[in-house]
């Protein structure tokens, strides 16, 4: 159903509620000319009249049945825009539309810009791709199965990445054009040491909207002259990506070691739950810009972010330990004379950059065996610029992107 028959159909539907609302208004009318002079006892002021567009009279019965149905039929991009359109209309739709859509855990659709942060299906995986675009040193994440020939995929996330004299970042942001930390489009950054063997995952949005204290959760800096005093730029520490030294080259592929602090190992457990955020952060108007100081225009502030934060602990990752991924052992094809491992179909062409990431576990969490084999994350090369991305719970697209993208970061101490 396309939005055009459906803008149509509540055109027809309000021309034909028009003649019996107009009946009803004119007994309305003749009511109100014979009571108008009579003024109640403690009567209050006035209250203002609110203008609201000509979709907002609809009946909410007809309304919710009417989004439920676009809803339930589109099902993927681009035409899941509609989906984005209904609630774009007014407030009540945008209310309805709300409570419609479910969740990417619960329905394994990607809708809004929320759905980045939320946590992917059990079930089947959400699949996507990436794009490496070498000459500007971006990568863009894309909703599909493989790269479409139209260039009408759905961007998700797009990252740039920044080489620096100590270390290398990936900015990661809503849009391909701004990759300010500035912006209201900003979402995260993945920041690496020296050697390129340890990954720290920051996101842009407190954990579960309950941060924690600013020494050990965020980071924050300003520049008086890129940095807005309107928008955040706390930075919250939400996971670790590991990369084991190979010097000799005598272990074999790339073995790396996540740590995602904000989900706790007991999600995966029978009935386990990871609090999911509903809402991204709006700007805040509150922060006074800081002073420079004579050693150079970035400074750190993190009094001005301390005013902001609470002193309690995360609350997302619960009383356990946190969730740990470890890359699934390849094994030796003694005819193709390489390391293999099962993509099924998801990956063609053979790279030291592919790798599947499964739960690390220790036999004191009591964890199925079906899970502890499930592969949460996987990432192939299937191009030359060109990767396939899959995850599922308890990972979201946000940390399952930031984890691929360490991926394309050099590691000669690792291969």
């Amino acid at each position: 159903m396309s939005f055009k028959s459906i803008v149509r159909n509540l055109r027809e539907i309000k021309e034909g509620m028009g003649n019996v609302s107009k009946q009803g208004s004119e007994n309305r009318s003749r009511r109100s000319r014979t009571s108008s002079f009579i003024a109640p006892e403690n009567a209050g002021p006035s209250l203002p009249l609110v203008e609201q567009g000509q979709w907002a009279n609809l009946p909410p019965e007809l309304l919710l049945d009417i989004i439920r149905r676009v809803e339930e039929s589109e099902t993927a991009w681009p035409s899941r825009a509609i989906v984005v359109s209904c609630a774009s209309v007014c407030t009540s739709w945008r209310t309805i539309t709300k409570e419609i859509v479910k969740t990417p855990e619960q329905c394994g659709r990607l809708t809004f810009p929320i759905s980045l942060k939320q946590p992917g299906p059990r079930e089947n995986p959400i699949q996507c791709f990436i794009k490496r675009d070498r000459a500007t040193s971006t990568y863009l994440l894309y909703y599909g199965l493989v790269p479409s020939e139209n260039e009408r995929d759905k961007l998700l996330l797009a990252a740039k990445k920044i080489r620096r004299a100590t270390c290398t970042d990936f900015v990661i942001s809503l849009v391909a054009d701004d990759f300010s930390k500035a912006s209201n489009t900003y979402v995260g950054k993945l920041r690496s040491n020296f050697l390129g063997t340890k990954f720290t995952i920051y996101d842009g949005q407190p954990p579960c909207e309950a941060p924690g204290p600013p020494n050990r959760w965020s980071s924050r800096r300003f520049n008086s002259k890129q940095v807005s005093p309107r928008v955040s730029a706390c930075n919250y520490g939400v996971g670790t990506v590991s990369y084991e030294l190979n010097v000799l080259r005598t272990r074999g592929p790339r073995r790396m070691n996540c740590v995602m602090e904000t989900i706790p190992v007991s999600s995966l457990q029978e009935g386990g739950t990871i609090p999911s955020p509903s809402s991204l952060p709006r700007p805040i108007d509150n922060i006074s810009s800081p002073a420079s100081t004579s050693k150079g225009i970035e400074v750190a502030a993190d009094s001005s972010c301390s005013s902001l934060l609470k002193t309690s602990p995360p609350s997302t990752a619960g009383a356990g330990d946190p969730l740990v991924l470890k890359n699934k052992s390849p094994r030796w094809h003694e005819q193709l004379q390489c390391w293999c491992l099962n993509f099924r179909g998801r990956v063609t062409v053979a790279s030291v950059k592919n790798f599947q990431l499964v739960a690390a576990v220790e036999p004191s969490h009591d964890l199925p065996p079906s899970e502890q084999e499930k592969v949460i994350l996987q990432f192939g090369k299937i191009g030359k610029d060109s990767f396939t991305m899959d995850y599922r719970y308890p990972l979201s697209a946000f940390l399952a992107f930031a984890i691929c993208l360490s991926s394309f970061d050099t590691k000669p101490a690792c291969e």
